[in-house]
């Protein structure tokens, strides 16, 4: 497994990691209503693959697989953190967590925030994150629980 930058033209890929992760192993803390509001089939391609290439992620791939992808921005914000729901538990969210922390030291930042899924709270806490806030923000009509967390980083 490696990571390395996102390339344009995996844009699709990434729509699939995002909507396996939502889909296979978020769908234990959501209800269906929930994942489909969150994670759409029909989700417009053309702005998600602008949304992929302003985010600039960095991409875990597998043999020439990508199995996850996860961005920080210069503001030290965590926009997209998705692990492909057939890789789960595998290392990938570790290495993919490493890398950004890695990118933070090298731009500076002095911390870390993110809007994090119920689903992913335990795996942001076991790298320092503390929740700061919960919240209830609404997708396409339905109210998708989450919790904005927070590192200082050393």
């Amino acid at each position: 497994m490696h990571i390395r930058r996102f390339r344009t033209g995996e844009e699709r890929e990434l729509f699939e990691v995002f909507h396996s992760a939502i889909h296979l192993v978020a769908s234990r803390d959501y209800t269906p209503a929930q994942i489909n509001a969150w994670a759409p089939g029909s989700l417009d391609q053309e702005l998600w693959a602008r949304k992929m290439r302003d985010i600039k992620p960095f991409v875990a791939e597998i043999g020439e697989t990508i199995v996850g992808y996860a961005d920080v921005q210069p503001s030290g914000y965590i926009d997209h953190f998705f692990v492909s729901g057939l890789h789960s538990s595998q290392g990938v969210g570790t290495l993919l967590m490493l890398s950004l922390h890695s990118e933070a030291i090298s731009l500076g930042l002095t911390e870390l925030t993110s809007d994090v899924s119920l689903t992913a709270q335990p795996f942001f806490e076991k790298f320092g994150f503390c929740i700061i806030e919960r919240r209830a923000p609404e997708l396409r009509g339905v109210v998708v629980p989450n919790a904005l967390m927070r590192k200082v980083l050393s």
